[in-house]
Order: structure tokens, then C-alpha cells, then sequence
């Protein structure tokens, strides 16, 4: 089964919906309540019938995506422009995207940086988001402290483009590598906070045994983006529909206007049920209990 971390390792003129600007775009949202997707969790049908899937997600009822995919200026084989107009069809907003960068980030390669935001622009982003770090990139301290010092160039360029740039995380960037020294704490601390944000994967540090609740007291202003997915009360702590595992989504969304949470897309890894099923009923959940 594809997991994102073995994924991550792999033109006409612009449509009408591109022609308008970010801020006239979003401005048709901003009067409702904005319920993302993470297009990851739906990453398989993706690839058996994106426009398929699109419509579906939203007959399904969410009216915002964060997509992923990006690879060689396309998306799933797709230009961004024609990729943003499957979205523009179904009116669905696009407030963020995952870009890997792997030669940029490996390697510094400003090129391939440039290129990505440059595509991202044309689905109409607020948000540019880097969303791994392969193991490669992250065996020592000293990695983070060159990773910190990239993001800050990348967000230098997206916020050229009109972007902001913000880092996703897991569970190893809370690894302590002794005396309580974690690779978390050197891209807080080490990165232009006014460049540099953060997405917070609710799930991955809950299960790294850190309090959502407390990261974001410790980082105010900077966590602008949720990822909600939650974790099952079972050994193996595995993804589980938002509502049904041990978060307390309830708890946290108190939080969210204070941490001037901008989006939250809800996600899930892996599913047991069919992952139409599966983002139902995390919808269903988020609409009774979490947003008004």
C-alpha cells in the first residue's frame, strides 16, 4: 500500500478561474466556514480518476483541498493550470499545497525552489507547504540547523510570490537527540519567524507524546495550519476517523482563533473502511461538533 513516504520518493492559456486574483478568490469563501481536504488520503482514486475524485469530494461537502502531487511541473500528469480549473469546477478553493523539494532541499538547488512556487501561484495558494524530510535529510542536529537555513530562503521566495511558506510535520522532529535537544526546536528557533510558519499534523505530535494544546502556547502567531487527523486508542496507535480515537478535537478547536489558525484540512493516512467512507464521517464529525 503507498504510504506518503514512499509517494514523496517518486498549455494553453490560463482558464478564467486563474485570471483572478488570490485575495478575489478567497474572498468568496472568507463569509463561510472553509472545510478542507488533504487530497493525500485520497491519493489512489486520484490516480484511477482525478476529475472523478474532485467532484466527489465536493458532493461529499468539504469546499477546500490542500493538494499534493507535485513532481516535474505537473500534477498527476497535469499542468497547474489545468489542474486548478478541475477545482475551479467543482467550486473548491485551494488555500494550500504540499511541494517536497528534494533537490532544494538536499542540495539547495534554487531552480527547482523558484520553479514549484512559481507553479504553485497558479492554484491560487495562500500557503506553500514542505510537507517531509526524507531520513537523509534528517540525521543529525546539524541537518535540522541546514534544513532551518533553507526554509528561510524558501520562504524568502514564496513570500516574492505572494505566498506564505510553512513546514508540516511528524513525529520524528521531536526526537531528542540528548539533553532534550530536538530538530522541532531548531526550526522554531532557527528559522525568521515572520517567514517560516508552521502546519501542525494534530496526529503525529499527539503520537510523538507532545500536547497540541501546549505546542501551539509555545509557538503563538506561528502555527497557521492544521492537519486533523486522529489516533486510535490501540497499541499500534493507528489513523482513525476525526471523533473516534483519543484526540480532543473539541478541546482544541477552542484554540484555534487564539492561535490564529488560518485552515485546517482533515487527512488520514490510511484508512480500514473506503476512504470515501472514511472522509464522510470525519465530515460529519467536524460539522456537528467542531465548527459553528
Amino acid at each position: 500500500m503507498t504510504t506518503r513516504r514512499t509517494f514523496l520518493k517518486q498549455s494553453g492559456a490560463l482558464s478564467a478561474a486563474l485570471l483572478l486574483t488570490r485575495e478575489s478568490l478567497f474572498a468568496a469563501t472568507d463569509k463561510k466556514q472553509l472545510i478542507g481536504l488533504q487530497l493525500y488520503t485520497l491519493r489512489n482514486e486520484l490516480n484511477n480518476g482525478i476529475k472523478e475524485t474532485i467532484a466527489k469530494i465536493a458532493e461529499t461537502g468539504y469546499n477546500s483541498v490542500e493538494v499534493f502531487g507535485y513532481n516535474a511541473g505537473k500534477f498527476f500528469g497535469l499542468t497547474p493550470e489545468e489542474f486548478a480549473a478541475i477545482f475551479k469546477a467543482n467550486n473548491l478553493v485551494t488555500p494550500s499545497g504540499h511541494y517536497s523539494l528534494p533537490n532544494f532541499l538536499k542540495k539547495g538547488d534554487t531552480d527547482e525552489l523558484k520553479k514549484s512556487v512559481e507553479d504553485a501561484t497558479k492554484l491560487s495558494h495562500k500557503y506553500f507547504v514542505v510537507p517531509y524530510l526524507t531520513e537523509d535529510l534528517r540525521t543529525s542536529l546539524d541537518d535540522y540547523k541546514t534544513l532551518a537555513s533553507r526554509l528561510n530562503i524558501a520562504g524568502e521566495e514564496a513570500k516574492k510570490a505572494g505566498l506564505k511558506l510553512a513546514y508540516h510535520n511528524h513525529d520524528f522532529e521531536f526526537k531528542d537527540w540528548g539533553n532534550g535537544q530536538t530538530g522541532i526546536q531548531i526550526l522554531s528557533n532557527e528559522t525568521d519567524h515572520k517567514l517560516v510558519h508552521f502546519e501542525l499534523d494534530i496526529y503525529w505530535v499527539t503520537k510523538a507524546g507532545v500536547d497540541p494544546i501546549k505546542f501551539l502556547d509555545e509557538h503563538p502567531g506561528r502555527v497557521k495550519l492544521w492537519h486533523v487527523k486522529d489516533l486510535a486508542n490501540t497499541p499500534q496507535k493507528e489513523f482513525t476517523e476525526v471523533g473516534t480515537g483519543v484526540i480532543d478535537y473539541k478541546e482544541i478547536f477552542k484554540h484555534r482563533k487564539a492561535a490564529g489558525i488560518d485552515y485546517f484540512f482533515v487527512e488520514q493516512d490510511l484508512t480500514k473502511i473506503p476512504p470515501f467512507e472514511s472522509i464522510a464521517k470525519s465530515l460529519a464529525y467536524v460539522k456537528a461538533n467542531l465548527v459553528k
